[in-house]
């Protein structure tokens, strides 16, 4: 009788510490606090705070080198007349986001900052998988890229750095010039005239190259930008070399600026498209504002 009750107590001691432990998992689960989320606020403070604000407005004159569908471009969104930024906020809300083919979709809120007087871009992901938070961080500063993967807050499950991922965050930034315009006057970015809806970008940093092609309409509206120059990079460092494409829909008038308001970012496989970023719901601000 006396082992039994020992054993009862042994078993209700473990189940009560099985308990604790759940509910301390749950509790820092639920603290809003997250070192990943502090590094990407802070890191975007910094470089804010170190930006000088444009005391200029967009001008025909500004534009007139520029190929055709570009200007046109310019002048069809609405920014001729408008303040120049100095850097970007995009907020993408309840994405459909493919971490990789084999994965089901998850669904992501995306944050992120550009900055225009040199290539810098920064980005936070934030979600759960399996109800385990898992957040994201994307870095591109002085021509160096990387992009960490951290789940439960503390565990950090990939962190790619190296020259293939200095050229996909290049070559991303390219892709979202046109959004933050004042950028496309930079010159680490020139142009080619390819015909009436097609120009040729080429954006250079640090001595790496990255090109690509945007696609309009013939009113002016941004369609796409498709690159070769980008690789998928897998989270155990794979490369592969695929084509990559970002699509633009549903212009709206946002303010003084008609905007894409569905943003998708698409590899091309040879057995088919895989559309890995798919968001309808996403709001563009810049420091002028």
């Amino acid at each position: 009788m006396m082992k039994r009750k020992g054993a009862k107590k042994i078993m209700w001691m473990i189940v009560a510490i099985i308990a604790v432990i759940v509910v301390g998992i749950i509790v820092f689960f639920n603290v809003p606090y997250s070192k990943t989320k502090t590094a990407f606020n802070q890191v975007v403070t910094e470089h804010i705070s170190n930006s000088k604000a444009v005391n200029d407005v967009f001008t025909l004159d500004d534009v007139k080198e520029l190929p055709h569908p570009v200007r046109k471009y310019f002048e069809y969104s609405g920014y001729i007349g408008t303040p120049k930024m100095s850097y970007m906020k995009a907020a993408f809300k309840k994405v459909d986001f493919i971490m990789s083919p084999d994965k089901p979709a998850l669904k992501i809120d995306y944050t992120q900052y550009n900055f225009v007087r040199e290539p810098i871009r920064f980005a936070y992901i934030d979600t759960t998988m399996y109800g385990i938070p898992f957040e994201g961080f994307d870095s591109y500063t002085d021509g160096d890229g990387s992009m960490k993967g951290v789940l439960a807050k503390v565990i950090t499950l990939f962190n790619q750095r190296g020259e293939e991922m200095n050229k996909a965050c290049l070559v991303t930034f390219l892709s979202e010039s046109l959004i933050m315009p004042n950028a496309v006057l930079q010159p680490y970015i020139t142009w080619e005239a390819v015909d009436d809806t097609h120009a040729k970008a080429t954006i250079s940093y640090n001595d790496l190259l990255a090109s690509g092609i945007f696609t309009f309409n013939e009113n002016g509206e941004l369609l796409s930008f498709t690159t070769e120059d980008r690789s998928v990079i897998s989270a155990d460092g794979a490369i592969q070399q695929v084509r990559w494409s970002v699509e633009f829909k549903d212009y709206k008038m946002i303010g003084e600026i008609k905007q894409p308001t569905h943003l998708q970012a698409v590899w091309t496989y040879d057995h088919g498209d895989l559309i890995y970023f798919d968001s309808n719901c996403f709001t563009v601000e810049y420091d002028s504002n």
